[in-house]
């Protein structure tokens, strides 16, 4: 094991995990990283492509994940379902932050029951939105320009064959297995469609429209209480993006509408599209990265025990920074 403090990563050597270490080698060089997998070659050959890295196999039916008692980490990360919580459990007991980004909508009663019941030990990052919390910090940052925000409306395209790795596809698998439904805030009021009222068109940025729907996930709490907003809703649309129609590597594009008032009270929208040309992996790693960096007190203030989101952690000029670096654009939408 390292003698100084490592990031137990689980899942580290699936493409959120594997994406998220590199990024943050890249960023931090000394910073130790445990990559944990359930094939420890596998594991191995990722942490000896990063440097300051090693490898271990945890059981994730266990309480001590398996892992020895002299063991010593900074903080634990899960990248992949852990349906026992038992990462969660482990920092827990050992006063570590914990980020997991799995959890989705529906499974974090239990995350936040436990930050309310061990309040005192360590902070909890809940990153379970749409691309861990990247989607909603871009909206946030173009928000900031307005006096009041009455309405937010992301609208996200995502490519079929970019739908994650084994466990990406089984976290989709498990929340379309619990509802179809879709999740809004509507005139103040949280408000769950019925499958049929959350079907809409989502429009590309050339101008096709696919069909898509109104999703229950963290985003939409998430902007409504940091804006204020009365009506917000995330919508989301699976298929062929223009870049994969023209041959192309799939991309990904997330629309955001904002509408309220500027500082005199004049309406006020603004309609930005933001574009990756290689799809959610290296959004959702940097949503990964920014959090853990924030977590370890490598960028800003330490943070304290408690319960946390991304927007109420991440700055949003340095994450709109990160995103411009890893590719990212924005561009204005009709």
């Amino acid at each position: 094991m390292e003698h100084s403090p490592s990031v137990l990563m689980l899942g580290g050597s699936g493409q959120a995990g594997s994406d998220t270490a590199a990024l943050l080698r890249r960023w931090h060089p000394t910073l130790p990283l445990t990559i944990a997998g359930r094939d420890i070659d596998r594991a191995q050959r990722v942490a000896d492509g990063l440097g300051t890295a090693n490898a271990v196999t945890v059981d994730l039916r266990r309480r001590d994940l398996g892992l020895p008692a002299e063991a010593a980490y900074s903080a634990v990360v899960a990248t992949l379902w852990d349906d026992r919580l038992n990462g969660l459990g482990y920092a827990q007991d050992h006063g570590l932050p914990y980020l997991s980004i799995s959890s989705g909508l529906f499974d974090i009663g239990p995350e936040v029951v436990t930050g309310a019941q061990g309040g005192s030990t360590a902070p909890i990052l809940v990153a379970s939105h749409f691309l861990a919390g990247l989607a909603v910090l871009a909206a946030l940052h173009e928000a900031r320009e307005f006096d009041r925000v009455d309405s937010v409306r992301l609208a996200a395209v995502l490519d079929e064959t970019d739908t994650g790795g084994p466990a990406g596809v089984a976290d989709l698998e498990r929340w379309y297995a619990v509802t179809s439904a879709g999740l809004v805030r509507r005139d103040g009021v949280f408000t769950w469609l019925a499958a049929e009222d959350a079907q809409v068109e989502v429009r590309t940025v050339d101008g096709t429209r696919l069909a898509g729907q109104s999703i229950p996930i963290l985003d939409v709490p998430s902007l409504a209480m940091a804006t204020g907003a009365s009506d917000v809703r995330v919508d989301l649309a699976v298929g062929e993006t223009q870049s994969r129609h023209r041959g192309e590597p799939a991309s990904i594009e997330i629309r955001i509408d904002l509408r309220g008032t500027d500082a005199a009270g004049a309406p006020l929208s603004r309609s930005r599209s933001l574009l990756h040309p290689a799809g959610q992996r290296p959004l959702t790693a940097l949503g990964v990265a920014l959090g853990i960096e924030r977590l370890l007190g490598l960028r800003g203030d330490e943070v304290g025990p408690g319960t946390y989101t991304p927007e109420s952690l991440i700055d949003l000029s340095y994450a709109s920074q990160r995103m411009a670096e890893v590719g990212a654009v924005l561009v204005d939408a009709d």
